[in-house]
């Protein structure tokens, strides 16, 4: 009995030693920051604002000197005074110049969002889906006249249009599963620019609370939730470049406000048959500060795109003379989507370091898309060109729990957890052959996909001395249900999945400026509902192992370096090919690679970024030779330099993008070539007037954005050739901008 008296007040002393300080950060408009960090340089503890701009910071004593920082802020310390301990604070951040010392190293698994959130400041990006581009490593091409998803590249993944990387706006899933033209298609173009606040992102299967998709990674974009001014602004250029923008505040008092931002897009592109694309977006958001530390944020958007497309063509056409550069074999290609979301975002302050958060959303989407890829090869009188189209309807919610000052003992201790769901219902989802968009000819897939996802995950810190480890597990739930609608009698199919998935990450911080992480953890490879169900079952949801050490340093306080090593291990690679409505299973991969990256700021007006990748991409299963795995990047590198602070007088940059040479097929015959581009901007800002030059291709550089080892036909060739197909870059091109704040 005395033993257990003993233990019972050492508990109670713990818990009166571990004081905490508590408050709020706002703005000089008294408005509060989300996400600003709270870092105590004395002990190590961090922490970090929710929705509302609350926070605690536990387990700190008197004398303590704390950092409270935030990008866009000036930082501010504060010596811990003895009544800071005993009532709430509220710390004012005043408005400074983007700069890398407002950044701090504290030990959380996703250090890097936030120095890449630097490069998203200094150089804002010209277009919604360009903003990927700034995730280190991630390549993207377009190849279907603008208007379809790009496809990416990461970690020597070839993702199509997102099969391995989860990409979110705001929490809602952008990923389309089991979709029309393949797995994961993921199409950003319905967010405006102009909108986004910052990008947060992690590489690997290491985070619970990204589930599908997140193989090579994930990537989620913040919008804002207000607007500091009113903007208007227009853009014209080369190859009939048209785009008009404008976000308009519409209500801005203490506890509300709302804004409307719109854009209209117009370009014929540099191709020799007009792409005829338009492309018109429309957002709403507004904000309520509900009583008792509630924050509600309701968000409505409708996007609308329309276009024409050359298409991928064959290099041999170009070499002959048959067409140019910019030519096309079949000019009847292109399509059209939609997208209207409503989504729902509301953050509660439940005190003390506690908070829940929940998102849900609905969605309704339509695609349709034609393309023809091997011309003649399948019907050499009609041509192969094929229709893929769905009508999807989809909806989910997520809540997460996060408790900032749980007790363990001496040891400091965090945790949240998770629940969410998402269900898709897609109608008509098909494969079709047809002739010039107009005359219907086959059928090769037609039904309709209804996919559900459940899951549940939860995470815990705890900080003891230098290290930081965060345990944590996720369980998702799928059904996957098909019905075959080209069958005569009624055709359905289901399968159901359970996936485990642990994750295990591991920090040490040995100083305030020096990081060494080690992330480990267990994820599964992305499957479509049609690959499930003619697989009967089969290896649904294979299995990815991933572990990430590096180091990142700040040995100034305007220089950061990072370095990782890296290895991905996947069971197997099952993909569904939307244009032949085939399933390829690709056997056992396995990716390893190493990053490097650095970030300076001499000076306050000049910024400069470089990141390095290089990747070993192949099969374990094929023998040396034949086991690439095609147009995997074994190396690229991408950076820039931004002048200039935006207030006033001339501003601007140059940002480059290198990708090696890579393997187009399995033995590596077939070479896609690779490439240098470079672009450039200029502005100058004059009061509330900016007036700018866009210039992408700096060097008019002759590159191809994507390119496949495809076999085609053409209409006078007696025989097929396998060979690289590609679509061209863009040559240099030139907008000007004008814009006004208001």
């Amino acid at each position: 009995m005395k033993y257990f008296m003993a233990a019972l007040c050492m508990l109670c002393m713990s818990k009166i030693a571990a004081q905490n300080v508590k408050g709020k950060l706002v703005d000089e408009a008294d408005s509060p920051i989300e996400d600003a960090g709270i870092f105590n340089k004395t002990s190590g503890q961090h922490s970090h604002t929710d929705g509302t701009g609350h926070f605690v910071l536990d387990r700190t004593s008197v004398n303590d000197t704390i950092y409270f920082s935030r990008l866009g802020y000036a930082t501010q310390t504060k010596v811990v005074g003895t009544s800071d301990l005993q009532n709430p604070i509220t710390i004012t951040l005043k408005e400074a110049s983007i700069s890398l010392d407002q950044v701090v190293l504290v030990s959380e698994v996703n250090t890097m969002s936030k120095l890449v959130d630097v490069d998203v400041k200094t150089n804002p990006v010209k277009s919604s889906q360009e903003i990927l581009r700034k995730v280190p490593g991630l390549i993207i091409g377009q190849h279907a006249g603008g208007g379809k998803a790009e496809q990416i590249f990461l970690r020597g993944f070839d993702v199509d249009h997102g099969t391995d990387v989860a990409i979110n706006v705001d929490g809602m899933p952008v990923n389309m599963v089991s979709h029309a033209h393949g797995q994961g298609y993921a199409d950003l173009h319905f967010v405006i620019p102009e909108t986004i606040e910052n990008v947060n992102f992690g590489k690997g299967p290491y985070y619970a609370d990204q589930g599908n998709f997140n193989t090579a990674g994930y990537v989620n974009l913040k919008l804002r939730k207000s607007l500091d001014k009113s903007m208007l602004s227009t853009e014209v250029g080369q190859f009939g470049a048209r785009r008009f923008m404008g976000m308009l505040n519409v209500m801005d008092n203490q506890n509300s406000n709302a804004y409307l931002a719109s854009e209209l897009y117009l370009t014929d592109g540099p191709f020799e048959s007009p792409q005829n694309f338009n492309r018109i977006n429309i957002l709403g958001r507004y904000r309520y500060a509900l009583p008792g530390d509630q924050e509600l944020l309701l968000t409505a958007s409708h996007f609308s795109s329309k276009w024409d497309a050359s298409g991928q063509i064959p290099q041999r056409a170009v070499d002959q003379g048959l067409i140019s550069r910019f030519g096309a074999i079949d000019d009847t290609e292109g399509g059209q989507t939609s997208r209207n979301n409503f989504v729902l975002n509301h953050n509660k302050n439940l005190g003390t370091g506690k908070s829940l958060n929940t998102m849900a959303f609905v969605s309704h989407y339509d695609f349709e898309l034609y393309s023809n890829f091997t011309f003649f090869l399948e019907d050499s009188v009609n041509g192969d060109q094929i229709k893929q189209f769905e009508d999807r309807m989809m909806a989910g919610a997520k809540s997460v729990f996060q408790n900032n000052t749980a007790s363990l003992g001496e040891m400091g201790f965090k945790y949240n957890a998770g629940i969410g769901f998402r269900y898709d219902n897609v109608d008509d989802n098909q494969l079709s052959r047809t002739l010039n968009r107009q005359e219907l000819l086959e059928r090769l897939a037609f039904g309709d996909v209804d996919e559900v996802n459940g899951y549940a995950f939860a995470g815990a810190e705890f900080k003891s001395g230098k290290f930081t480890f965060e345990p944590a597990v996720r369980l998702d739930y799928f059904r996957f249900d098909y019905v075959d609608n080209l069958s005569e009698q009624y055709d359905s199919r289901s399968e159901e999945k359970v996936a485990f998935s642990p994750k295990f990450n591991t920090i040490y911080s040995p100083t305030e400026n020096t990081q060494v992480f080690l992330k480990t953890g267990i994820g599964f490879h992305s499957n479509d509902t049609r690959v499930v169900v003619a697989n009967e079952g089969e290896d649904i949801l294979p299995a990815a192992y991933g572990v990430d050490l590096g180091t990142i340093l700040k040995p100034a306080d305007k220089l950061v370096l990072n370095t990782t090593l890296w290895t991905l291990f996947l069971d197997q690679e099952f993909v569904y090919v939307g244009d032949a409505a085939i399933v390829e299973p690709s056997g056992k991969t396995r990716r390893m690679g190493i990053e490097v990256g650095a970030r300076y700021q001499p000076m306050d007006w000049l910024y400069l970024y470089t990141d390095a990748n290089y990747t070993h991409a192949r099969s374990t299963e094929e023998v040396d030779g034949e086991d690439y795995i095609p147009l995997a990047p074994d190396f690229t590198m991408v950076g820039g330099l931004t002048l200039g602070n935006n207030n006033e007088g001339f501003s601007g940059g140059i940002n480059y993008g290198y990708i090696d040479d890579r393997p187009a097929n399995e033995d590596n015959s077939i070479v896609a070539e690779g490439y240098f581009v470079a672009d450039a901007t200029l502005n100058y800002t004059l009061k509330n007037w900016t007036f700018g030059l866009i210039v992408e291709n700096l060097f008019d550089t002759e590159w191809n954005e994507t390119q496949f080892a495809t076999e085609s036909r053409l209409f006078n060739e007696p025989n097929s050739f396998e060979e690289i197909h590609f679509t061209p870059g863009t040559p240099f091109y030139l907008r000007g901008k004008v814009s006004v704040s208001f």
